[in-house]
């Protein structure tokens, strides 16, 4: 998604609350108190009332409770507006070197403890895609990450033999990627490229047939 379609779908409130109902609920709304599929009709305030019912709030025919799209995700019992986690998840998601709780906080106009608190919940749905494992064809590889360490006689230290010289990657860390065929990818740093290391990521990320 880019900023465009990010000013389309999350401009208010309404906006935001439609784009996430269409996402999780395809088929028509889902009542999380009683299971029950496309029986729900949405609520409105009166007109001339003084007490405005929250958008998006539906009541289920079968067990008459209310309930809205956000129950059971991240943003539920939150008092920040969807809009406003909807494009924290957008900046934190495209954002290649990550983006602090202070970001957020100067560019969503929110105070810093409301924008820690979204970063921290963001980021613990993002864990959970580690609960169910890869499948399918997966690829896995490996590479460094790190700063360029100058290396050959340009950088050589009076004193200093040619055996003792840093290896150009010395500074830099070893990071394994494991790619799902046209779907997920995880990535973990390691201490060290060796079998020992290796072993135990592919076997707790990896679904035996695939």
């Amino acid at each position: 998604m880019n900023l465009s379609e990010l000013a389309k779908n999350f401009s208010t409130e309404e906006a935001a609350i439609a784009y996430l109902e269409e996402k999780l609920w395809p088929k028509g709304p889902v009542c999380p108190h009683c299971g029950v599929m496309g029986e729900a009709f949405k609520m409105h305030s009166k007109a001339g009332s003084k007490n405005k019912m929250r958008p998006g709030l539906w009541k289920c025919s079968g067990c008459r409770k209310t309930f809205r799209v956000t129950v059971g995700t991240i943003f539920e019992d939150s008092h920040i507006p969807l809009h406003k986690w909807m494009m924290a998840i957008h900046l934190m998601s495209a954002s290649k070197k990550g983006i602090s709780a202070h970001q957020l906080h100067r560019m969503l106009g929110l105070g810093y403890r409301a924008a820690w608190f979204m970063a921290h919940r963001i980021r613990l749905a993002m864990s959970k895609d580690h609960l169910t494992k890869l499948d399918g064809t997966i690829e896995v590889d490996e590479t460094f990450v790190g700063g360029k360490l100058r290396v050959g006689p340009q950088r050589d230290t009076q004193g200093v033999r040619p055996k003792d010289r840093l290896q150009a990657s010395s500074n830099k860390t070893p990071v394994l990627a494991l790619v799902e065929r046209n779907g997920r990818v995880r990535s973990f740093p390691i201490e060290k490229v060796t079998t020992k290391n290796l072993k135990p990521i592919l076997k707790a990320h990896i679904a035996e047939q695939a």
